[in-house]
């Protein structure tokens, strides 16, 4: 029986950390955790958390973490990364259109290169977004659609290869519209991060909050 998309995306991810490695290593990444840093503590989803090195990070600083993320292999590196600094998460293991969580609950959602298929990334946003309570924050580092040429040049930097999962300034100006945005930006960057982002990528780097009623 051929596999859906959905199964065979589960299944590269559980593959990827199998491994005793960390895939993308243990530390946060940057503009993530330079951007954590300068707001007080209180309830943050994290999408897509993997090895759970963000979360672990949130949780350290004294956030409540909420992460959620297709493989279980994900979580269980990320309970032993956690048990290893001495903190705790809630780790949840599903996939987003399956899940549901309590409206304006949260102070801030983090998006570390949480790629979604396209015909999902909107809707996607705009859901995880109405979990956020109004003055919360989200902070977002993706590939942006120029990463397609730096990542034939070098596989080893990782990032999908379909240009429609990649993201735009214009597509998160227009998903996060009721947002006053702190910082919007588009640049090239060199990552280090583990052994799946390694090299010279091109990103799409968002903070921003929630307006108000």
């Amino acid at each position: 029986m051929n596999q859906s998309w959905d199964e065979q995306y589960k299944n590269m991810w559980d593959d990827r950390y199998k491994n005793n490695e960390y895939a993308y290593g243990k530390a946060p990444n940057e503009f993530f955790s330079e951007w954590l840093q300068q707001f007080e503590p209180g309830a943050i989803l994290m999408p897509a958390d993997g090895e759970g090195r963000n979360g672990v990070f949130a949780a350290q600083l004294g956030w409540k973490v909420t992460s959620f993320d297709l493989s279980a292999a994900g979580k269980s590196k990320a309970l032993q990364l956690a048990a290893a600094n001495h903190v705790s998460l809630e780790y949840i293991v599903g996939d987003l259109e399956q899940l549901t969580f309590e409206k304006e609950s949260f102070d801030a959602i983090g998006l570390v290169y949480a790629h979604f298929a396209a015909t999902k990334k909107s809707i996607f946003h705009q859901q995880l977004s109405s979990y956020l309570k109004p003055g919360g924050i989200i902070i977002l580092e993706a590939f942006s659609k120029k990463h397609v040429d730096l990542k034939k040049l070098n596989p080893a930097v990782g990032g999908p290869t379909d240009m429609d999962m990649l993201l735009s300034k214009a597509e998160i100006a227009a998903d996060f519209e009721n947002y006053d945005i702190l910082t919007l930006e588009e640049e090239e960057i060199l990552l280090s991060e583990g052994q799946c982002h390694i090299g010279k990528g091109a990103v799409v780097r968002f903070t921003g909050r929630k307006r108000g009623r």
